[in-house]
């Protein structure tokens, strides 16, 4: 009897479904095709917006192609997609390896399969595909991300699609792959991982933005090269007081690396005002010597820790010395001068840069309320290439202003948080960790296509979701939520059960 009490407690599909969600994304659709209205509208062509020849009028398509999708995704049993998270992965990494030689090139990119008349992009829908099998990875029993061969699978599982990917010339798309890591640290990575990837970004920006600089004007000495190792013997310090922090003999073990800081300090000085040479090459060398010691360190203790750290030191080095071959040599012009114009190193007001500069003058002038529906200027006359794909958000900021910004973020955050908490309450590792595959997708598309439409991060090209044109990026967002939202509709099925 308690058992068919507890059935009939059990909601049915759609009252277990998160509604609250589904409204957030609808109205994002919504205000997404106001925003392709408006980029892609002419003065010329009143009444047009729902003409199925114009890019307002597809979008209409793709729109409620998506719901539809949308609806078939709920209907399907989440143990079924569960069950088929491997060969959905397998199956996209054969398309992803089958695109370069299948694609057109469009723009440099071999990423766009051409069916009949649309162009259908894999790397957007490959997202779900490897949100799924990290998932059923992880949800594995004895699975423990701490332990380096099962860190190891999840880093392969990401590496794979993100190679294959980069051999359709598509680093942005690629880029993308890199915020499931996010997920990874919420599993358990350790948090050294992650500051280590920070540590790399700050090298890049630090060592290239001031590379060209003397320090204090001694022309022998890069500003640069010395902020960088100078960096490198910082975060090392910091690394072994956090080691040691609990071991009277372990804070001793700092005096040299102090030491070593002042001696790297006293050489700028001697350059500065006494002889002038090049005391970088001083702090390279208080650096290799740091490694010396941790690994002494790391012996006589028998500590881990102090081999990870100096494998740190080292690896630091190596990365900074790399950096230089890697921009200049691996990566392509465009691709470099957008790094430069990034970082004020170039200015190319009518080249690179020139994005970014008629985005800003389009968000500016809305001002506060914005020009209104289809009154752009900026966009109506085409300054702003890709307007209604990449730079989508400086329509928003043309035609809604201030506000209409401010309440697209604000949906945006609330998307994301929403998401944050259904993920927090599934009951199983494979749920939760799909739903912070999800998350860490929209919070990368959304920061870095945002940043990079007011010039903060480098122009990469990836879209909006919900907002930017087109069929692939709208499908792929599209099925990346809802299969969490089925995965969390089943929940309480699960949870009545296991009471039962």
């Amino acid at each position: 009897m308690s058992n068919k009490t507890k059935e009939k407690k059990a909601p049915s599909l759609w009252g277990a479904i998160d509604w609250l969600t589904i409204f957030i994304y609808v109205v994002l659709l919504a205000l997404g095709w106001m925003s392709v209205c408006g980029a892609s509208y002419d003065f010329d062509q009143a009444g047009s917006i729902l003409d199925f020849s114009t890019r307002s009028g597809m979008q209409i398509v793709w729109i409620g192609s998506s719901l539809l999708l949308a609806f078939l995704i709920l209907m399907i049993d989440d143990r079924v997609i569960e069950s088929l998270s491997y060969i959905i992965y397998i199956c996209f990494l054969g398309l992803l390896f089958a695109t370069p030689f299948l694609a057109h090139d469009i723009k440099g990119s071999l990423s766009w399969i051409k069916i009949g008349s649309f162009s259908v992009q894999p790397a957007e829908f490959a997202k779900f595909g490897v949100a799924l099998c990290l998932a059923k990875v992880m949800g594995t029993y004895g699975f423990d991300i701490r332990k380096w061969h099962d860190f190891v699978i999840c880093v392969c599982l990401i590496a794979i699609p993100i190679a294959l990917i980069i051999m359709q010339k598509e680093t942005g798309s690629a880029l993308v792959y890199s915020a499931f890591f996010l997920m990874l640290y919420r599993e358990g990575m350790p948090g050294y991982i992650l500051f280590a990837a920070i540590a790399a970004v700050v090298y890049f920006v630090v060592g290239m933005r001031f590379a060209a600089d003397p320090i204090w004007g001694v022309e022998q000495m890069s500003l640069g090269e010395g902020l960088v190792m100078l960096l490198i013997q910082v975060f090392t310090i910091g690394l072994v007081l956090t080691v040691s922090a609990s071991s009277p003999k372990g804070k001793k073990a700092c005096n040299p690396l102090w030491a070593g800081l002042a001696v790297s300090f006293v050489a700028v000085l001697l350059a500065r005002f006494v002889y002038p040479f090049n005391a970088v090459w001083v702090m390279v060398a208080v650096c290799g010597l740091t490694v010396l010691y941790l690994l002494y360190l790391s012996l006589r203790d028998r500590s881990v820790p102090y081999l990870l750290i100096a494998l740190f030191t080292m690896v630091s080095m190596a990365y900074h010395y790399s950096t230089g071959y890697v921009m200049d040599n691996i990566l392509k012009t465009h691709q470099q001068s957008r790094i430069r114009v990034l970082l004020g190193l170039e200015d190319d007001p009518r080249g690179i840069g020139y994005n970014v500069i008629q985005a800003k003058i389009a968000i500016g002038s809305g001002g506060l309320e914005g020009k209104g529906f289809l009154n752009g200027t900026q966009t109506k006359l085409k300054y702003v290439p890709e307007q209604d794909t990449d730079f989508i958000f400086c329509t928003v900021g043309e035609e809604e202003g201030f506000i209409g910004c401010a309440i697209v973020l604000l949906l945006f955050l609330s998307l994301i948080l929403r998401l944050l908490h259904l993920s927090e309450r599934q009951p199983y590792t494979f749920g939760r960790v799909y739903g912070y595959c999800v998350l860490s997708i929209f919070l990368f598309h959304v920061f870095i296509n945002v940043g990079m439409v007011l010039g903060l991060t480098p122009v990469i090209g990836i879209p909006l979701p919900f907002f930017s044109y087109g069929g692939s990026s709208l499908w792929g967002f599209t099925i990346l939520l809802f299969i969490f939202l089925r995965i969390d509709a089943g929940r309480n099925r699960s949870l009545s059960s296991s009471l039962s």
